[in-house]
């Protein structure tokens, strides 16, 4: 067995991001942006101004200005504002040539075309958006690995752009293994079980962007795992299995694998839940061996397939340093409200409600409930050598995704 840290290095070392592909940027949202962005202007390329009001020479603020000439956002045309003049301005109009500062239209008085300013705090520059102030030609306007949310569509949009390179999302294959499942709405037969994995599963990749779910089931029977398994890897980039990574009479799963030409990087980690977690790769597909048990599957995707894919997309802040899932899955210190006893030789993730800085390890910790896990917001980690954990000690949580 490995540790922890172990298992998460190695994945990540054996993760590529997937290839980028031309989008146009009105279809790009949720997607990752594969490169780099340069703005090819200055945006706004003119001086403009944020306010409805006149633009000044601020040096002539205190003299009473004649108002000569009027910029309207969209003006096609350049003005210049003569001496102890103010132009009329409006919201993002270019600035005439010659004025630097506009005063907002509150703060004037004006009798027989004359301006009296009445702005004791006006300043230079007030009210001016520079040239080049949103992006400078040339300059970097987004970086790759960034997820393009909706103000970031905006964003790019406003600086010109209509297409974006993306990161592919890999497709993802979840082969569901047992012979005492049962759908969920049909009646269950003496020792048969619904079967959920594949429902909390579906919930987390969607969640993660990745829509691209093809579905699988096997019995425990080797040759037909196999055969599932080799379709599956023909028809997908990711492959997870639920079930049948232990080493019972009908857990199969390691030598399906190894008959479907994946390389074991590794198999069971110093955890608990999951502990059987199987991990390998082939040339072109990687594949993750999940513990049968719901809440195992759930803890064991957050902590080692989430980090995968996200990698896989390219997400800047999802590239860890020494193994540590971020990004969409958030980590960071929190309290312990109640005191935790563990044994030591595993590390435990127990699932728990993190609130203003503090987190309670909730009741059904064990690995076949998710009763639990359905109240939960968070999951602590404790490390494998410790055994005790009084209140007030600071733990390591990872905030689930919403």
């Amino acid at each position: 067995m490995i540790s922890v840290q172990e298992a998460k290095s190695l994945i990540l070392e054996q993760i590529v991001p997937m290839p980028l592909h031309p989008m146009p940027l009105a279809m790009a949202a949720g997607a990752t942006l594969g490169a780099d962005v340069y703005a090819k202007i200055d945006i706004p390329a003119f001086e403009q101004s944020s306010m409805d009001g006149y633009a000044i020479r601020f040096d002539e603020r205190l003299l009473p200005l004649n108002i000569g000439g009027e910029m309207q956002a969209g003006a096609d045309q350049q003005i210049t504002l003569l001496p102890e003049h103010a132009a009329r301005i409006f919201t993002g109009a270019p600035l005439p040539h010659g004025a630097d500062t506009v005063v907002m239209q509150e703060k004037v008085e004006v009798s027989n075309g004359v301006l009296h300013i009445l702005d004791d705090q006006l300043s230079p520059g007030l009210n001016v958006r520079p040239k080049g102030a949103e992006a400078a030609a040339g300059a970097l306007a987004m970086q790759k690995g960034c997820k393009l949310s909706p103000a970031a569509i905006g964003f790019l949009a406003g600086i010109g752009l209509t297409e974006v390179e993306i990161c592919l999302t890999p497709s993802v294959a979840i082969i569901v293994t047992g012979k005492e499942l049962q759908r969920p709405g049909e009646e269950l037969a003496f020792g048969q079980v619904y079967e959920s994995n594949s429902y909390s599963l579906t919930a987390a990749l969607e969640l993660a962007q990745v829509t691209k779910i093809n579905f699988y089931s096997a019995d425990d029977e080797l040759d037909e795992l196999t055969a599932v398994l080799k379709e599956a890897l023909a028809l997908n980039d990711v492959v997870l299995l639920t079930g049948g990574v232990s080493v019972g009479d009908y857990d199969f799963v390691l030598r399906a694998a190894e008959a479907s030409g994946v390389q074991q990087i590794f198999h069971k980690v110093k955890q608990k839940p999951g502990k059987p977690l199987y991990f390998g790769k082939t040339d072109k597909h990687i594949v993750f061996g999940l513990p049968g048990n719901p809440s195992s599957v759930l803890s064991c995707f957050y902590q080692y397939v989430l980090p995968a894919l996200e990698k896989m997309m390219g997400y800047k802040s999802n590239i860890p340093e020494k193994g540590q899932p971020s990004g969409s899955l958030k980590t960071q210190e929190a309290v312990l409200t109640h005191e935790c006893t563990k044994g030591a030789g595993l590390t435990h993730f127990l699932k728990a409600h993190f609130n203003d800085g503090n987190v309670t390890p909730l009741s059904a910790q064990e690995s076949f409930r998710m009763s639990s896990f359905a109240q939960a917001n968070a999951m602590i980690e404790l490390p494998e050598e410790e055994t005790v954990f009084a209140a007030g000690t600071k733990v390591k949580v990872y905030i689930f995704p919403e």
